[in-house]
């Protein structure tokens, strides 16, 4: 594929990407200030209002993959096909969940009955096989499998809470906390009259809602002085939380905004070899040939959109979209309207990518080929342990930080999408069975977790051009979205971000030198 074509960054615009560096935090993983950073059906009358909102709007089922946390290499490639079978299960049974609204209304048992008690003997079928891969190659998988098979329904009255389940956030290990000050907004009345919006909402019948979304101007504050007062520190500037120990410096890459248009469906990191294995499409800056058959051979050949030659490293998001009527390119295919993924695509108007140091010690290199997930694309329905989701405007970054809602940013202001990716590594592999093992978020005071390294930390500032959206009568208008999996309902708690490692070794080591050394480098 083509070399994506962008004009270059201003020197000014550089200079103030470099000072803003510096912001970025362990904990959590957020970076403050300017660098962070079927539709529903008509209700006519009292009681068939009361029977909409008894429906079951979304399925939420146990993630399997995040238990299987030491899976035998030799089973490695049948376990991720068979929980990637469990995937195309949920996005089924939703189809079926949204395609059968009279029937659900008419019969209290139908959801039951129809689709969640089938769904549980599928997932049971599942779950029976990747039990059987364990044990082929002499090991033995969790005896927690069998109790993760059936899934539950929720109705439409509880799903604007952003996220069903219970985040352990006490160890600074995820990102389900934020660890920088940030409040969520989940459970505001955006529309002034109690009223939210009917069904699922959305385009595309499967969110979002009005609920999901909230005026930035009227949300207080809520960047916290210690995140400020930690800013300082890892400017280069002191302050009481820098050590001096620190890596201070930053390292900046160009590698374009896809302007090229590089989409897919797939994710080689949870689902090699299955052909729309993510069920969202992604955006791809960096590597230019990634896809659900590619490997550390073909990244290693691949071409890079990237300004320095020696970054084949993929970067790559859900993409945003506003929900405007249009008919996108994938309007009838899998992963785009087929899946409730619909609306015009957004480019990025900046996506700024920048290697930041440790509060605390020096970094080493990142291994080539590392696979670092942050955020959770299911965080809606598994709970906020692992979510890592960040918006906010232009002009509000270091004042307000939603992890759970979508800002309507005032005239002139554009929105943003901010990640950090996690800054610590086991220092032996380069990806684990649950994705998630082999790296961690620094503690809240920066520290990597014994035995652990701290290595450079990606941190990525998307910045979008989004028609405002507009709330009336508890309905949201022109609403816009980053894709996600069907059953989550394109709640904003789901935004997360994907990246492999491809720098060849004089380009780590010159990050490396850079950052240890204090200097900001682009």
């Amino acid at each position: 594929m083509g070399r994506n074509t962008r004009k270059r960054r201003s020197s000014l615009a550089t200079k103030a990407i470099a000072a803003s560096a510096a912001l970025a935090l362990g904990g959590g993983g957020l970076i403050w200030a300017n660098f962070y950073a079927s539709a529903h059906e008509e209700n006519s009358g009292q009681n068939r209002t009361k029977a909409a909102g008894a429906q079951v709007a979304t399925i939420s089922c146990p993630d399997v993959g995040q238990k299987l946390t030491d899976v035998p290499g030799r089973a490695k490639a049948n376990v991720d096909k068979e929980l990637a079978n469990l995937d195309k299960q949920i996005t089924e049974a939703y189809a079926r969940l949204a395609s059968t609204r009279r029937a659900q209304t008419n019969d209290a048992n139908f959801v039951q009955n129809a689709i969640l008690g089938p769904l549980k003997d599928k997932r049971s079928a599942v779950i029976g096989r990747i039990k059987t891969d364990f044990r082929r190659v002499g090991g033995t998988a969790p005896g927690s499998l069998d109790s993760m098979a059936p899934c539950t329904g929720t109705p439409a009255d509880q799903t604007n809470a952003g996220g069903t389940g219970d985040g352990q956030n006490g160890d600074g290990q995820n990102g389900g906390q934020d660890q920088n000050g940030g409040q969520d907004q989940g459970g505001q009345d955006q529309n002034g009259d109690g009223r939210q919006q009917a069904g699922n909402g959305g385009q595309g019948g499967n969110g979002p809602v009005a609920a999901d979304f909230v005026d930035i101007t009227k949300v207080q504050p809520n960047v916290s002085k210690k995140a400020k007062t930690r800013k300082a520190g890892r400017s280069g500037r002191g302050g009481r939380n820098s050590t001096r120990g620190a890596s201070t410096g930053t390292f900046t890459v160009d590698c374009g905004v896809n302007e090229n248009k590089n989409y897919n469906t797939d994710n080689v990191i949870v689902a090699p070899g299955v052909t729309n294995g993510a069920h969202h499409t992604h955006d791809y800056v960096g590597n230019q040939d990634v896809n659900a058959f590619s490997n550390n051979d073909t990244f290693a050949a691949a071409d890079t959109s990237c300004d320095e030659q020696g970054d084949r490293s993929s970067y790559y998001w859900p993409v945003m979209r506003v929900q405007d009527g249009t008919q996108e390119f994938d309007q009838n295919n899998d992963g785009g309207g087929k899946e409730g993924n619909v609306g015009k695509i957004l480019t990025a108007k900046q996506a700024e990518i920048t290697y930041v140091g440790s509060a605390t010690s020096k970094v080493v290199g990142m291994p080539k080929f590392l696979r670092i997930i942050t955020g959770d694309a299911k965080a809606f329905t598994n709970g906020p342990a692992n979510a890592n989701a960040h918006f906010s405007c232009t002009g509000f970054e270091d004042k307000v930080q939603l992890t759970d809602k979508y800002p309507i940013c005032p005239e002139g202001s554009d929105v943003v999408r901010s990640f950090a990716f996690q800054s610590c590594w086991d220092g032996q592999n380069t990806d684990s069975a649950n994705h998630r093992a082999h790296v961690a978020f620094a503690d809240a005071n920066g520290n990597c977790a014994n035995g652990f390294k701290a290595i450079p930390q990606l941190t990525m500032r998307l910045v979008y051009e989004v028609p405002t959206p507009t709330i009336e009568n508890g309905q949201v208008k022109n609403a816009y979205a980053v894709d996600g999996f069907p059953e989550q309902l394109h709640k904003p708690i789901n935004d997360h971000d994907d990246f492999i490692s491809v720098m060849d070794d004089s380009l780590m080591n010159k990050v490396v030198n850079c950052i240890n050394s204090g200097r900001k480098c682009t």
